[in-house]
């Protein structure tokens, strides 16, 4: 893929200034009606996205609505039902040195932003975000992967027929194109992708003092007690696991299970995948519902963790299975995965799934605190004792309770990760906020009870300064 003119971008960046501060002052009515005029070209371009999705990764029309397509709608419905309210100055009571001041909040958009999209899922990581930069007033610049190629450029056709440059603008490319975009003082940005790419982002922003929203990964742990539901636990897995052959960045990543109930474990999610994909490896290989690794490259680094793997002594419970040229690797399950492999090492972002047994639950809470903070955390069990200590001393961006992957669905939760696996939220209200800048207000009264701390200071001055102080340091009932 070309690379985009960093003069053109330059321009386009510049074009932006005049719209952006124009933006301060938009409505709610109208702030929708941008939303509304992007859902409308997205939703004739339905059978395209379709098309483009089969193109770059072979995903199935069904996947493309479920993970790509229904996401963005509901991001947008949840934005235009609620950004009036959003928007609402938020009125703040005075504290004890305040009386006689009104205060707010007030929020302005945060000006030109900048959405910097991964290549997992396109669409959703591209548009997602845009509809909040748009609920929140900003104008935009999206740079989109240049491993889906299909998509983007589709998406790139819809952004210029709905929107003036000078409003959002879908920029092409690799590298250097990226590049040319971190070197601009954008007012935000949003990125999502890899931690290690994110920390790049992190240095270009700081330059300029950018603000930064970082959607990152990293190895989300998961957990299956001896008291968890062995069926429930198995059929929410092998989707969370499964989803786009496994390119998903809260994905299961590996799973400890309680030695006493793992060989049933393993057992339900052979009879899982093969009610799903197919009883024989070849059947596998010609299902439909089955998404193909991004390209080449990245199905040899997942061929050669699971290489790795097995060669220090990892079994292959099922699976296994790689052809290269077609990018596909089929969905596996490894047991007896020693910890120094590499696969345990590195995010996985393939369809491969390492299995872990324990005996005390305190040496697994051990182990996922002695990693990086991880985006998400799974536990399945109907134990609430359980579920409380595990939730209690771990941390993670999010987690779910006998479930997976579906915190990101909800509009209403902050999406987001902690240190390593990112920094701030997304989603409904919280995208919201990530656009915009929360301007702290405060309104003076005649009643003037600043006054006392003006020079000169007399002695009833400073008496009357230190019964304030005094009047503080009481205990609040």
């Amino acid at each position: 893929m070309a690379e985009s003119d960093p003069a053109q971008i330059g321009a386009v960046f510049d074009s932006q200034l005049e719209t952006a501060l124009r933006w301060r002052q938009s409505t709610a009515a109208e702030r929708i009606a941008r939303i509304k005029k992007l859902r409308s070209a997205m939703m004739a371009r339905r059978e395209e996205f379709y098309e483009a999705f089969m193109q770059d990764y072979r995903k199935s029309p069904s996947e493309v609505e479920a993970s790509e397509l229904l996401p963005v709608m509901d991001e947008m419905r949840h934005a235009i039902g609620r950004v009036k309210r959003w928007m609402k100055p938020k009125r703040v009571w005075p504290t004890s040195t305040m009386l006689g001041t009104s205060a707010w909040m007030q929020y302005q958009p945060r000006g030109r932003v900048l959405i910097v999209a991964p290549w997992n899922y396109p669409l959703s990581l591209c548009f997602g975000p845009l509809v909040s930069a748009l609920a929140a007033g900003n104008t935009a610049i999206i740079k989109p992967s240049e491993m889906t190629p299909a998509v983007s450029a589709l998406m790139a056709r819809i952004i210029a027929e709905v929107f003036p440059a000078c409003e959002v603008a879908l920029f092409e490319g690799g590298p250097a194109t990226s590049q040319a975009l971190l070197a601009l003082p954008f007012d935000h940005i949003f990125f999502t992708g890899s931690p290690a790419i994110g920390k790049v982002v992190m240095a270009a922003a700081a330059k300029n003092l950018t603000s930064v929203t970082l959607e990152l990964g990293g190895k989300s742990p998961t957990i299956v007690t001896e008291h968890a539901d062995l069926k429930l636990a198995a059929e929410t897995l092998m989707w969370g696991k499964f989803l786009n052959a496994g390119q998903t960045c809260i994905a299961p990543d590996y799973v400890y299970v309680h030695d006493s109930v793992k060989e049933a474990f393993v057992a339900q999610c052979r009879k899982v995948l093969q009610q799903r994909y197919g009883a024989s490896a070849g059947e596998q290989k010609r299902s439909p519902d089955f998404t193909r690794i991004v390209n080449q490259r990245h199905t040899q680094r997942v061929a050669a963790l699971l290489s790795d793997a097995t060669a220090r002594g990892a079994q292959v419970e099922a699976g296994g299975e790689i052809d290269v040229a077609q990018c596909y690797v089929a969905p596996t399950l490894l047991d007896h995965v020693p910890m120094d492999s590499h696969i345990m090492e590195e995010e996985i972002f393939g369809p491969v799934l390492p299995i872990l047994g324990y005996a005390q639950l305190d040496q697994v809470i051990a182990d996922i605190n002695a990693r990086p903070k991880p985006l998400a955390l799974y536990i399945w069990s109907r134990k609430q004792q359980e579920i409380d200590l595990v939730l209690a001393r771990t941390t993670s961006g999010g987690a779910c309770v006998n479930h997976c992957v579906m915190h990101f669905a909800h509009g209403a939760l902050p999406f987001g990760g902690v240190n390593n696996s990112g920094i701030g939220s997304a989603h409904g209200h919280y995208g919201f906020m990530a656009f915009s800048h929360e301007r702290a207000v405060l309104r003076s009264t005649p009643l003037m009870l600043v006054k006392m701390f003006f020079p000169p200071f007399t002695k009833a001055k400073r008496r009357m300064i230190r019964s304030v102080t005094d009047t503080l340091r009481l205990p609040m009932v």
